[in-house]
């Protein structure tokens, strides 16, 4: 299959599985004559009707209330957030109900639901609009987070997840949507949640990312490689459940580790990480484990303060490079 944007993908696994399946439905505000805010679901509607494609009120608490009912029923709702910033009023629907129907119903009653919710910074859309979220739900038993950060992950991980049992919540970075890659040629393509994956091998520096910052890591990783420095990529894929074997495997061969990513740092993914490699590979490793995420104030919205508040490759690269020089290298 030729090369298709991150948009694509998504768009893709939301027709093959609506086709695939009578009880997905999608919802969401203007996703259907308008196709959605970043036309991911463009040409649904029409080929599917107003029934499977439905078009909400903004009121997310409602919207997001009648998914997980539906999904109590037995339908497979994907509901589509116009940006994860708007899902904060719909939070006592994610974490008091959503993520705890399963325990609180012995077990006798699932939420097959998908929250797809765009976020990132990057597009001056100022503070209320570029947040990078996700950290809060991996926080949260019962959720399933994922943050896909290629074309081939985002259409194998849509799919995988409407076909879960559980609540997943999708995080798509609003930066990748015209991200181009290729899909696989055989097979649905169905990528497992909970899996890191091996973004490009390296042996003198680990260096873990998720969503967007995969792209940034790589670019460091092809830089610091241009001076001798063999960097291994870990893309983590799904925040919850954490892929820690992967990491750690990794680290066990480089024996030092950089996390990296589009949140804060502060209770982040990579505060996550550091606890849990230091009790499974203090032994191996160099150095302490060292973090890079964004500048923690609200996002500006002037450019200048935008790009000097993000973790660009020039921070992660720095900080990869004064990591190994702690480690005389």
């Amino acid at each position: 299959m030729a090369d298709v944007t991150y948009r694509e993908a998504l768009r893709l696994a939301l027709d093959e599985e609506l086709g695939r399946d009578q009880d997905v439905f999608l919802m969401g505000e203007e996703i259907g004559r308008f196709e959605g805010s970043y036309k991911v679901t463009a040409g649904l509607w029409q080929k599917y009707g107003a029934t499977r494609v439905r078009e909400t009120p903004i009121s997310e608490e409602g919207f997001v209330g009648a998914g997980i009912g539906a999904a109590m029923m037995g339908l497979r709702p994907v509901i589509e957030i116009m940006t994860i910033n708007f899902i904060l009023v719909a939070m006592d629907q994610v974490i008091n109900h959503a993520a705890k129907i399963r325990y609180m119903f012995g077990g006798k009653v699932g939420v097959p639901l998908v929250i797809r919710a765009p976020g990132g910074a990057g597009a001056q859309l100022t503070a209320q609009h570029s947040q990078s979220l996700e950290a809060w739900f991996a926080g949260c038993p019962g959720l399933k987070v994922v943050s896909p950060a290629t074309p081939a992950d985002a259409y194998g991980m849509l799919k995988t997840a409407i076909r879960d049992d559980d609540p997943v919540l999708f995080c798509e970075n609003l930066v990748l949507y015209n991200l181009t890659g290729a899909l696989p040629e055989n097979g649905d393509g169905l990528v497992p949640l909970g899996r890191a994956a091996i973004a490009r091998e390296g042996t003198d520096l680990t260096l873990v990312a998720h969503s967007y910052t995969v792209q940034r890591a790589l670019r460091v990783a092809d830089r610091l490689s241009q001076d001798g420095i063999s960097v291994e990529v870990v893309d983590l894929r799904s925040l919850r459940p954490l892929d820690v074997d992967t990491v750690a495997e990794s680290v066990r061969k480089t024996n030092r580790v950089l996390v990296a990513e589009e949140g804060w740092s502060t209770y982040g993914v990579g505060a996550e990480l550091a606890a849990r490699l230091q009790r499974v590979c203090f032994d191996d490793l160099d150095a302490p484990v060292e973090r890079v995420g964004q500048a923690e104030v609200p996002m500006p919205y002037a450019k200048p303060l935008e790009l000097a508040a993000l973790p660009l490759e020039s921070k992660i690269e720095a900080a990869a490079r004064s990591l190994l020089a702690e480690c005389g290298l």
